[in-house]
């Protein structure tokens, strides 16, 4: 299936909504949490609204816990489903973790163990996500700071076999695994390399923390050389890949983050070229 959308997104923060209020030039879509708008009104979704009629946009969910061991929340499954139907999202992703448990949510994306019993726990879960909704759900990678002593595989081999067998598709986090990858001492590159291509959907990029022995995953710092590095690495595995860039906290004026967008799509063309011209 080809991308319903490409080029260069950010992520919709309230404190640009009257920035994206003039459809500014340098943005071709973008991203929404989409815990911000899962009520039926309100000042959300006065500016949401508005915005949508400019922009192309996704859903992006933080609670969707497809790896938890509670039964999945259908109240908050059917408030998706209402949210995709009302917004017509070009896809809709959460991450491959778990958030809680016994009800309790944590607040945070934690990583499972890589091991086929996971396996054969997730992906009915994501089949009766993906029946609900009627698409493909998009999962992504999260950082990650502990492994467990029970995995069986690394986590793009568990990546692999879980995309084969679901049938879901892929939100490929280049920052998170370049953080993941440091903390536990593995290439990143072995992890893009290991990725289904045709699976990816959509790629993010965002700044980290930096301590003397380990990235804490903060997304308030503006991306560092070595990740738009091995965001040149998987261009060039992956080809033309809609991409965009997320900021969460220390959030600048939107043309900062409008120049920093640029530099992902002036890589992006540069690397074609190279490619166009090598061939």
């Amino acid at each position: 299936m080809s991308n319903p959308i490409s080029g260069f997104g950010l992520g919709l923060r309230s404190s640009h909504y009257h920035d994206f209020l003039l459809a500014p030039r340098g943005v071709d879509w973008l991203e929404i949490i989409s815990e911000n708008y899962l009520v039926d009104g309100g000042k959300p979704w006065h500016f949401l609204e508005r915005i949508r009629r400019d922009y192309p946009m996704v859903m992006h969910g933080v609670s969707l816990s497809i790896g938890g061991t509670d039964p999945l929340d259908q109240t908050y499954l059917r408030q998706l489903k209402a949210l995709q139907q009302r917004l017509e999202p070009a896809w809709l992703s959460d991450h491959l973790c778990w958030t809680g448990t016994d009800s309790l949510n944590l607040h945070d994306l934690l990583p499972l163990p890589y091991t086929e019993a996971t396996l054969r726990h997730v992906v009915p879960r994501i089949a009766a996500v993906q029946d609900l909704l009627g698409r493909p759900l998009v999962l992504e990678n999260v950082s990650s700071y502990v492994a467990y002593r029970a995995d069986e595989m690394s986590e793009w081999e568990f990546v692999r076999e879980l995309i084969h067998r679901s049938g879901c598709e892929w939100l490929l986090d280049v920052n998170n695994v370049y953080v993941s990858g440091i903390n536990h001492g593995f290439d990143p590159r072995s992890y893009i390399e290991a990725i289904p291509a045709a699976a990816v959907r959509q790629i993010h990029l965002a700044g980290h923390e930096t301590h003397p022995d380990y990235l804490i995953d903060t997304h308030d710092q503006p991306i560092c050389p070595a990740v738009w590095a091995l965001y040149g690495e998987t261009l060039r595995r992956l080809g033309p890949t809609p991409t965009m860039i997320e900021r969460d906290d220390h959030i600048p004026p939107l043309a900062e983050l409008i120049a920093e967008l640029d530099l992902a799509r002036e890589q992006s063309q540069a690397i074609f070229a190279e490619c166009r011209h090598a061939a």
